[in-house]
């Protein structure tokens, strides 16, 4: 039997092998036909066949995050476009992704030029795709041959790995068919930052300074700790600093919850209110990895001044900037400083965190406390997380969240392991949780844990079906309300006073589904509660689930509004 020759395809899919990606989710297409017949066949990487671009995306967003880099395959044009807003969303959180697809090629060009014909899913612009895809990747690139394929193939994967940020390729449609060499040597390394040696150390005098003139300094953790591999080195800061820390939204699970110098995490307004009181406290923030969206406006006017940042952009101690010093080497160096310095740390003690009912029981709506066996956003985490505990459930799951209320109240929860937590915190887009499940549990070998609302999940409702087809176990929660709750806080917060008086507006009302039905409809199992009895029943029988997803639908008051999301509601 003749040997299949080597190409284009198969050296980037060897390189992604490399790498550890060995699923692959794809929507299939003409011009990228050569790629995802080579993928279908490829030892070691299997293709996941998505319902939709959106859910393809989400999805390797998701297990970009907790695998350290993914892939999806796209059709020119039409798919890349409809896939842009999730790799947009995964540029922003710092989620390193290959956008895989391809163009009409070299014959189909010259009979447009030849011809002035529009190929299908073209704008008339052929290289638009590219061009797109510029504004939310640290790379493009467009192979109109084989020659130099190799080379360029692992430039393209080292930006992705070394910035943990999107990039995109696209081959002439016959190129990904064409013979190519195969790898050369291991897998590819990340680039190696270095920093200006001067830079470094003006930025580490002056910022020294300020941490120890500080009484009560508090380190505040974000997520690019998390994607550059540094929480080993943050948790040697914190040991030896003795300070408190707490995280970002997007930041959560950093670490894993436990000892006593992790104060929970802060959501502004919507943190525990322990948090809160530490945060405004506190005199100097050693802030590390984070992105502080306009969820901290407060933070960021009232503490400014206080900040020692350190990002991937920058340094800055106060309202002093270094540029070309990169955050683990600025790290690295605080560290010794911590090291040396006998007499110095601080040795605060983290308030104890609430145990349960708390913190959920003091933030459920109260005007439900005459119906204590009705479902709020609150109890559902109050019987949910003591569930996940007293099964000794929380190593197992990752949790994926989309912005909604149950994002916000999701913050007060303690224990989580580490990267166990994904959220669309700062591209705040609705529906992600749900496409997010299929790659998190792959990508982590955990089981998916997902929460959304009734708007996120009829927006993402048939990634439920690459779930089942991919026989997935995991769990979706749709807090079902029919509106958009979250939206509706910032449009008029008066709206959920009780009585007939005060309505949602009409924009905001969403149709009644039989979730049950879908469920059967796509294969998986199916269940709705209505009380806090159903739930914990319901919590019981989805244990033992292992060969298909589930799909729980919460009912819960159309005005439930818990109080973490009062407040912010009141602070916007």
């Amino acid at each position: 039997m003749q040997k299949k020759p080597f190409t284009v395809a198969d050296y980037l899919l060897t390189r992604l092998k490399q790498l550890d990606v060995t699923e692959v989710f794809q929507i299939p297409g003409d011009y990228v036909k050569h790629f995802t017949q080579t993928l279908e066949h490829f030892d070691g990487v299997t293709a996941i066949g998505a319902m939709n671009e959106l859910d393809a995306a989400y999805a390797a967003d998701a297990y970009g995050r907790t695998r350290g880099l993914a892939a999806v395959s796209l059709q020119f044009g039409v798919s890349t476009f409809s896939a842009l807003n999730a790799i947009a969303g995964a540029y922003v959180e710092r989620s390193p992704v290959v956008v895989i697809t391809a163009t009409p090629g070299s014959d189909d060009r010259q009979m447009t030029k030849m011809y002035d014909v529009l190929f299908h899913h073209s704008t008339g612009n052929l290289n638009a795709d590219q061009q797109v895809y510029e504004q939310v990747t640290v790379a493009a690139i467009t192979l109109s041959t084989a020659a130099g394929a190799p080379e360029k193939i692992d430039q393209l994967l080292i930006a992705a790995i070394t910035h943990k940020r999107p990039v995109y390729i696209a081959c002439y449609e016959e190129v990904w068919g064409e013979v190519c060499t195969p790898p050369l040597g291991k897998a590819l390394q990340p680039e190696v930052l270095k920093s200006d040696p001067l830079a470094l150390e003006a930025a580490v005098a002056q910022a020294w300074k300020q941490i120890i003139a500080a009484k009560h300094p508090m380190i505040f953790a974000g997520v690019e700790i998390l994607r550059h591999g540094l929480s080993d080195l943050l948790q040697e800061i914190i040991d030896a600093s003795g300070f408190l820390y707490t995280t970002t939204t997007l930041g959560k699970s950093v670490l894993t919850e436990k000892g006593d110098k992790f104060i929970g995490t802060y959501s502004d307004a919507a943190s525990i209110k322990s948090v809160i009181n530490e945060v405004d406290q506190a005199d100097c923030f050693l802030t590390l990895g984070t992105i502080l969206t306009d969820d901290y406006l407060w933070f960021v006017q009232n503490k400014y001044a206080t900040m020692v940042l350190a990002d991937t952009a920058q340094v800055r101690a106060g309202y002093y900037t270094y540029k070309n010093v990169t955050m683990k080497d600025f790290m690295e160096a605080l560290l010794v400083l911590f090291k040396k310095t006998k007499g110095y740390p601080h040795t605060t003690i983290a308030p104890p965190q609430p145990k349960y009912p708390e913190p959920w029981i003091s933030n459920s709506d109260p005007d439900w406390d005459d119906k204590p066996d009705v479902i709020t956003y609150n109890r559902f985490f109050q019987h949910s997380m003591q569930f996940l505990q007293k099964q000794n459930m929380l190593k197992d799951i990752v949790m994926t969240f989309g912005v909604s209320s149950a994002l916000y109240v999701a913050t007060n929860a303690y224990g989580l392991h580490r990267n166990s937590f994904i959220s669309s915190a700062a591209w705040q887009v609705i529906g992600y949780e749900t496409g997010a499940a299929c790659g998190a549990q792959l990508g982590s070998g955990k089981r998916a844990w997902t929460i959304a609302g009734d708007g996120g999940f009829m927006m993402m409702c048939q990634s439920l079906s690459t779930l089942a087809r991919n026989k997935l176990n995991a769990v979706i929660f749709v807090m079902s309300n029919q509106v958009y709750a979250i939206e509706q806080v910032y449009v008029n917060l008066n709206s959920f006073k009780p009585g007939p008086a005060h309505k949602f507006d009409t924009f905001d009302l969403l149709p009644e589904w039989d979730y049950p039905a879908l469920a059967k409809a796509y294969g998986a199992a199916g269940f709705r509660v209505t009380t806090i009895a159903e739930l914990n029943d319901v919590l019981g029988k989805i244990k033992n689930i292992t060969d298909k997803p589930v799909l729980v639908q919460v009912v819960i008051p159309e005005k439930d509004l818990p109080e973490q999301m009062r407040r912010l509601g009141e602070e916007g």
